[in-house]
């Protein structure tokens, strides 16, 4: 039976899972979220809590950048990692960036559209946010530190045949692509929880607040009656940043090569109340529902909401990170000796053994100061021991296995350099041919797209508007001044009549990012003029 504690740090917030696993039964032992101000204290207090003083932990990376490359599958592992860590490199110096300053991580995945080819997904993560982290745990057993985009997937049962999206609105927003039961593709939306928690908390001053609020929240849906818009003002805190997450999925959804059969919705967004019907009325064919563990239905029924452990999905995911489950390939956590070895000296009557937490030196009672030193002293001798053994052995099972890559690679480079040749003298051939052909067709496209957006719009603001002019109003003038903006000019007799018109052209969703002025009333006709400004709803 092994343990490990999840923790997912992120700005204000830690969510945590103790998580459980003996064979393929898995238990949350304990969870929770906290808001802090200083993270080494909420840290310590996790620990104490859950009484995880030895348990390893789990942690997620932050600020991870991803990168895809694609590569001959018949070039040798080395050469993979030379080709990839060039083009590494490559994107480092056209961002202007030192590489040094990266921890990095691969994994390989098959092409799907080349069989030929292999892909890498490249997780690269800075050292100095690194660095502060460890310093938050340095008195902790750390034994996994993962990107949260690939460590969602673990929520998914294996047998999993569709091929699904995992929204995790976080801090950021991570929308996780998964095809034949693999990973394929991690994209970053820049919004996410943040920016909803931190515009409400900058009026009630209080992140706890602010998640409760969030918590309470209902979102109002055509189809639905949940809640009538004026009932919750925080609702224009929380629904321009929905709207751009669910605009960068359905772009994601437009532009995959692969057909998506579900949409699962986790993280700190997915407590919002009908987020998923929010999604599923703007991504109307595919299923979209809120992520549950997969394993959640085989836990012994409990006073617990199931709603509860979802949202601290994150952390769970993290903690069976920990255990063993995900792609190993992408922790960032190097596992030391300290880590390995571990020895609590208390008996005269010492047991030696090794487990999962290293090896371990156990006794009951405790040792006179001169046992104490020889015992020490014992495992000092033998820790030099294995060490001096293990890289002996590492340096010879090393050096005979590079001979035998050195020779394959060799062939492999020469037969690898004939093709290459061949390709290079095609593509100088063709390449200026395919560069004007490419640039006649984007441009051509966009022209095309352009035009087909705008064709109909102006048109149907006119019935739009005319199904809606109260009586009393009168348009003097709609202009497109640029790009999407239009302005409407109009006058009546009441202030009433045009603050209707406004909000008509808002809620029916006339117009979008609508404003208006206070109007001005004429002396000599009496009317009140307004101007009226929006941007057509153009998708």
């Amino acid at each position: 039976m092994a343990t490990c504690l999840g923790l997912y740090i992120e700005n204000h917030i830690i969510k945590y899972a103790k998580v459980t696993k003996d064979n393929d039964n898995i238990k949350i032992d304990s969870f929770g979220i906290k808001f802090y101000d200083k993270l080494i204290d909420s840290i310590k207090q996790i620990v104490e809590e859950t009484y995880s003083y030895k348990t390893p932990i789990s942690i997620n990376l932050s600020n991870e950048e991803y990168n895809y490359f694609y590569l001959f599958s018949l070039l040798s592992k080395k050469d993979m990692e030379n080709v990839i860590n060039t083009e590494f490199e490559s994107i480092c110096y056209d961002n202007g960036v030192n590489k040094d300053a990266f921890e990095t991580r691969y994994v390989l995945v098959n092409d799907l559209q080349d069989k030929e080819k292999v892909k890498a997904i490249h997780v690269s993560a800075n050292k100095v946010d690194m660095a502060k982290k460890d310093q938050y745990l340095e008195k902790y057993r750390i034994v996994s530190e993962v990107p949260i985009g690939a460590s969602i997937a673990n929520l998914i049962e294996d047998n999993e045949t569709e091929n699904v999206l995992i929204i995790n609105i976080e801090d950021k927003t991570t929308v996780t692509t998964i095809v034949d039961k693999k990973i394929v593709n991690v994209q970053t939306i820049q919004d996410g929880a943040t920016q909803i928690l931190d515009s409400i908390n900058i009026k009630e001053n209080s992140y706890l607040k602010a998640y409760n609020i969030c918590k309470d929240s209902t979102i109002y849906t055509p189809k639905g009656k949940d809640l009538q818009y004026e009932e919750n003002e925080y609702l224009d805190y929380i629904m321009p940043t929905l709207y751009n997450i669910v605009t960068e999925v359905r772009k994601i959804i437009d532009q995959s090569l692969n057909r998506i059969d579900k949409i699962y919705i986790t993280g700190t967004g997915s407590i919002i109340n009908n987020i998923d019907i929010y999604f599923q009325e703007y991504l109307k064919d595919i299923k979209c529902e809120i992520l549950k563990p997969y394993f959640l239905n085989n836990l012994p029924m409990t006073k617990i909401n199931i709603k509860d452990y979802i949202e601290v999905n994150s952390a769970i995911a993290v903690a069976l990170d920990g255990l063993g489950q995900g792609i190993k390939g992408l922790n960032f956590r190097k596992e030391g000796l300290k880590d390995w070895l571990t020895v609590d000296i208390g008996s005269k009557s010492g047991k030696l053994s090794k487990s999962k937490k290293g090896l371990q030196l156990d006794f009951g009672e405790k040792l006179t100061r001169a046992e104490k030193g020889l015992t020490r002293m014992a495992v000092g001798i033998l820790t030099l021991v294995l060490i001096y053994s293990g890289v002996s052995l590492f340096l010879n099972n090393a050096i005979k296995a590079k001979e035998s890559e050195v020779k394959k690679a060799t062939k492999e480079v020469n037969t690898e350099i004939g093709k290459i040749n061949s390709d290079i003298t095609k593509l100088r051939n063709n390449t200026s041919k395919y560069t004007s052909m490419k640039e006649r067709l984007e441009s051509l496209t966009s022209e095309t797209q352009d035009r087909n957006k705008r064709k109909n719009s102006i048109p149907t603001l006119l019935n739009q508007i005319m199904y809606i002019i109260p009586r009393g109003v009168q348009i003097t003038s709609i202009e497109n001044t640029s790009g999407s903006n239009i302005v409407i000019n109009a006058q009546s007799a009441t202030y009433e009549q045009l603050g209707y018109l406004k909000s008509k052209i808002k809620e029916d969703g006339i117009l979008l990012d609508v404003q208006s002025d206070s109007g001005q009333k004429e002396g000599q006709t009496g009317l009140i003029k307004a101007v009226i400004e929006g941007k057509l709803p153009i998708e």
